[in-house]
């Protein structure tokens, strides 16, 4: 299996986005990677299936990135191979009055998995430090508080047996023009259009900024973030279902080995009961 990580961030820095690339490496194509991406495909299925069966851990999945950057498509591709049974969707809008009334975190930590289960975040709790802080929503002194509060909930959330993985998914200012510009022409993507989406780009460099500040202050071993080239969704959608495949992985033969424990109760269960 080729190597397709992104740009892994696992401890406090100060990283720079505009020197982080956007397109996919040279040396793999389309094809290449369409291939690649049935075995791993096959593989998450897998995996996620022992996620489910073993009940040991809950794997929460973060997507993050500027407006167009793939989000949907990314989910639409982690659903392709997931057990909907165990699998939620939850997508952050504009937070409601009754969100509003609490800490900003508060309807964020009802939605992370139980053990067994997949939680995945189309935006999340750094809405709180992006949003917020490019248009001014809270005071500074505010939303600059909230870095420590996001990770300590991470180091909760880890600390209770949950996989994080945290995807920016990085794509340049152009591509994003075009993919705007492809909406208005596009019957079938007219539902996407959003007066907002030209209206926030032209806040494009704040938001950088403030995804910098994220990404270097919120991050540890156990809640990376992994930087996704996203100008192709054929590689963006390969680094993130590699990512998740090889974090997986890490936990498999713990998982094999609770089934067999599981398996072997069931059995001498069985065994008791009498048969006519």
């Amino acid at each position: 299996m080729a190597n397709h990580k992104g740009f892994w961030l696992t401890e406090p820095s100060k990283p720079e986005l505009s020197k982080l690339p956007t397109l996919p490496p040279k040396g793999i194509t389309k094809q290449e990677a369409l291939v690649e991406m049935e075995a791993l495909g096959k593989r998450l299925e897998e995996l996620l299936d022992l996620l489910y069966s073993a009940g040991q851990k809950g794997l929460l999945v973060v997507l993050q990135g500027m407006d167009t950057s793939g989000k949907d498509g990314t989910i639409r591709q982690i659903l392709t191979h997931s057990n909907a049974q165990s699998l939620k969707i939850c997508p952050f809008k504009v937070p409601t009055p009754l969100e509003l009334s609490h800490d900003f975190l508060w309807r964020v930590h009802s939605q992370v998995p139980a053990k067994g289960n997949i939680s995945v975040f189309n935006r999340s709790h750094y809405e709180d430090v992006l949003v917020v802080r490019v248009r001014n929503l809270v005071p500074e002194e505010k939303w600059s508080r909230r870095y420590d509060s996001i990770n300590h909930f991470e180091e909760l959330l880890a600390n209770n047996d949950t996989i994080i993985l945290k995807f920016f998914l990085h794509i340049s200012k152009e591509e994003q023009k075009e993919r705007l510009l492809e909406r208005e022409q596009d019957v079938t993507k007219a539902w996407k259009l959003n007066v907002a989406d030209w209206k926030e780009r032209a806040y494009w460099d704040d938001y950088q900024e403030a995804y910098e500040a994220a990404l270097g202050q919120c991050v540890s071993e156990k809640a990376p973030w992994i930087v996704v080239p996203s100008d192709k969704k054929w590689y963006r959608n390969l680094v993130v279902v590699h990512t998740i495949v090889e974090s997986l992985e890490r936990f498999e033969k713990e998982w094999l080995k609770e089934l067999n424990r599981i398996g072997e109760i069931a059995k001498a269960e069985l065994g008791q009961i009498p048969r006519e």
